[in-house]
């Protein structure tokens, strides 16, 4: 799935060469470093519309059970549309995104009590959100750069709890609603053109 994303990243990219700003910049891959901190392969790429307004798509995937049977598996897409202030790619922006993941979780203890329960039963199911971000993004030279971006929103989910995190039986179906961070990222950054 995460290759024909990014085909069609490619594929949509490609009318848009013509528009370029800041430097000829017009499309860029990137990588969050948190997120590999957590054991999640990701992959995001951005293409400029105009002179101010980009649209970002990343991906992340997590297939790891670690010992403990600890699990944070899923796999997240996660488009956003941005306003920079300055010019595209350059210095702070401001972004609208979306989300879904389809994840399986269980025995991990998150911090600021953000999931009770996830250290004792097993969830697996689908999330929806949306929500605002603010980032800032900083040239290191022509084809390399940093941004830093946090993002806070809305998000339903709708899971299949089970009672022990590897083989217990299924105790029901739940949904639910909460607000909550929606993205934490630091990127770095390579420009193809």
């Amino acid at each position: 799935m995460i290759y024909l994303v990014l085909s069609l990243l490619c594929i949509a990219t490609e009318p848009l060469n013509a528009q370029t700003v800041n430097d000829s910049t017009s499309y860029v891959l990137k990588t969050n470093i948190l997120g590999w901190a957590t054991t999640s392969m990701n992959l995001a790429g951005e293409i400029c519309l105009d002179e101010k307004y980009t649209l970002n798509l990343a991906l992340s995937y997590n297939p790891f059970v670690f010992g403990g049977n600890r699990q944070w598996r899923h796999i997240l897409v996660q488009p956003e549309a941005r306003w920079w202030t300055d010019r595209a790619f350059n210095g702070h922006f401001f972004g609208v995104h979306l989300l879904y993941s389809h994840y399986n979780a269980g025995n991990v203890n998150l911090p600021f009590g953000l999931w009770k329960g996830l250290e004792t039963y097993r969830y697996q199911g689908d999330l929806f959100g949306g929500g605002i971000a603010y980032g800032y993004q900083w040239r290191l030279s022509d084809r390399w750069r940093m941004e830093a971006s946090v993002g806070i929103g809305y998000a339903y989910t709708n899971y299949k709890k089970y009672e022990c995190h590897k083989c217990g039986p299924f105790i029901g179906e739940e949904g639910k609603s909460f607000v909550m961070p929606s993205k934490a990222a630091l990127s770095v950054i390579y420009v193809i053109k």
